[in-house]
């Protein structure tokens, strides 16, 4: 294998496949990206056994190809060398079966591998008719709910995002059983059977971070694998055994504190009121409602106390104080994009919901904290 290529060009796709690289694995040559070159293009591939990148680079984006072949290279420095390579063109040469010469004009890298054929056979699959959706709308979809994901073991299926696509609908659920964000959008495809899904939290973050714009994803769903296809990018992801719990009911339909208040100024409040908080387990921040005024406080023994005010608008004129954690609240409202939000209560005791004044799809709930 012998090749030169422009270094911005092999550097995007390194970038993409290193995701799927995991400190934790076990086979070693996992720990490497394969480099497998075609008449057609160049292709790169990383795997953790759960998640698996492959990136294609057509031949007409590659300077030169004088011979093909594949190779597995030490995925650990091989980021680092091209990023730090002094010049755009770069030459990759591998030598004696086992090592990879890398080099420009002034500088030169030779590397030890890995044997292609001691790594596993990854098969990346397709549907005849996949799900299509675009990439900016799926983004957006993942960032507004995967940080609600739980970090816990005990339930497995919390630690992923469940996504459910039906025929009208795409709907994302990510919950910790404390707070639970969920949003709906329309569905353009239409389905002869409903489909769900669970995707590791982990692994659908790196999808996000590869996303960069809205050309189209088509999505290949399997009994124990996703596959996304974006651009020249194929990811695909174990799936998430397990039923995961049915969040439709734990979202009230009826409130009796309906709350308007400006998004930008509620939000700087919470992180003012957090400073006192930092450091504590729960980060607990109590809310008074008093008509259309509504009260933050926080207290830490040690340090001291914090109040601040915020005019509302309100549909009760009835007192209520409820408390909540001020990081769960800030990372829900980071999800809100308008300059008005609707604050929805029932009780000291039941869930706070949070959502946008105009987008009824998005829905942010946070349970309260009992304080004594």
């Amino acid at each position: 294998m012998k090749f030169t290529i422009d270094k911005n060009i092999i550097l995007e796709s390194l970038n993409n496949v290193i995701k799927a690289i995991s400190t934790k694995n076990v086979i070693p040559v996992l720990n490497g990206i394969k480099f497998e070159l075609k008449e057609e293009g160049l292709y790169l591939i990383a795997s953790d056994s759960e998640l698996s990148i492959k990136s294609f680079i057509d031949k007409k984006e590659i300077k030169n190809i004088e011979s093909t072949g594949n190779i597995i290279i030490q995925s650990k420095y091989i980021l680092d060398i091209i990023r730090k390579m002094p010049q755009d063109i770069i030459n990759f040469e591998v030598i004696d079966g086992l090592k990879i010469k890398i080099y420009t004009d002034n500088n030169q890298y030779n590397l030890n591998c890995f044997d292609p054929n001691d790594f596993p056979n990854i098969k990346f699959e397709e549907h005849k008719e996949p799900i299509k959706i675009g990439g900016d709308i799926l983004k957006n979809m993942i960032n507004q709910t995967v940080f609600a994901i739980s970090n816990q073991e005990l339930r497995p299926i919390l630690t992923g995002v469940n996504i459910k696509f039906s025929d009208n609908s795409i709907q994302c659920t990510a919950t910790d059983s404390y707070r639970l964000a969920k949003k709906n959008i329309k569905n353009p495809v239409k389905l002869k059977n409903d489909i769900e899904v669970v995707i590791p939290g982990k692994n659908i973050m790196e999808l996000e971070k590869i996303i960069t714009d809205d050309s189209e994803v088509a999505i290949h769903i399997f009994n124990n694998k996703v596959l996304f296809i974006y651009k020249n990018i194929y990811f695909q992801s174990n799936l998430l055994s397990g039923t995961y719990p049915n969040t439709d009911n734990l979202i009230p339909t009826e409130f009796e504190y309906v709350i308007k208040v400006n998004l930008a100024e509620f939000n700087a409040a919470v992180d003012r009121e957090a400073l006192l908080t930092q450091g504590k387990d729960k980060n607990i921040i109590k809310m008074s409602v008093n008509n259309n005024i509504l009260t933050l406080s926080s207290s830490a023994s040690e340090i001291g106390k914090a109040e601040e005010k915020i005019t509302i608008e309100s549909n009760n004129t009835n007192n209520l104080e409820i408390s909540f954690s001020s990081k769960f609240m800030l990372e829900a409202l980071k999800t809100i994009k308008e300059e008005e939000i609707l604050i929805l209560l029932n009780s000291e005791i039941k869930p706070i919901i949070v959502k946008s004044v105009k987008d009824e799809s998005l829905i942010q709930l946070i349970l309260p904290i009992k304080t004594y």
